[in-house]
């Protein structure tokens, strides 16, 4: 794109795009792990044992902690492509566990919302974190030349 609003010395906006998108997932992930751990894991057990998940309290757990960790990884973009696989297991067991099978919108407990999150965080994962990430600064210093 030639256009000066969206490029700066011949380089494109391209790393700050990725980075809004990785804080803005980010912040939603970790909210919500913070909440579920906030609330005592014993509502998120419950909630997983309705639906019959197996290991219940493990799962919710497990459940947790990626969304709280791997929030905080992707704001930070440490290990972005780890968080962002993860992230995308745990949306997909939502979309088919939970959300599937009440329709599109999430005003019905549809698939809407957990469908954009599950695109943000393959999209991170495809494209890894960008230039404005602690990623890029660790590789950079470990190997100037990239």
């Amino acid at each position: 794109m030639n256009n000066p609003i969206f490029s700066r010395g011949g380089k494109t906006c391209e790393g700050w795009g990725l980075f809004v998108l990785r804080v803005v997932t980010g912040v939603i992930f970790a909210v919500h792990g913070y909440q579920k751990l906030a609330g005592g894991i014993g509502g998120t057990e419950q909630f997983l044992a309705s639906l019959g998940v197996p290991l219940a309290l493990f799962f919710a757990y497990v459940v947790t902690l990626v969304e709280l960790l791997g929030g905080i990884a992707l704001i930070a973009g440490f290990l972005t492509r780890w968080a962002s696989l993860f992230l995308t297991v745990d949306m997909i067991v939502a979309l088919f566990l939970v959300h599937i099978g009440n329709g599109f919108y999430v005003s019905k407990g549809g698939y809407e919302y957990v469908l954009i999150l599950l695109a943000a965080v393959v999209t991170l994962f495809m494209t890894g974190a960008g230039s404005c990430a602690l990623d890029t600064k660790c590789v950079r210093e470990k190997n100037p030349s990239a």
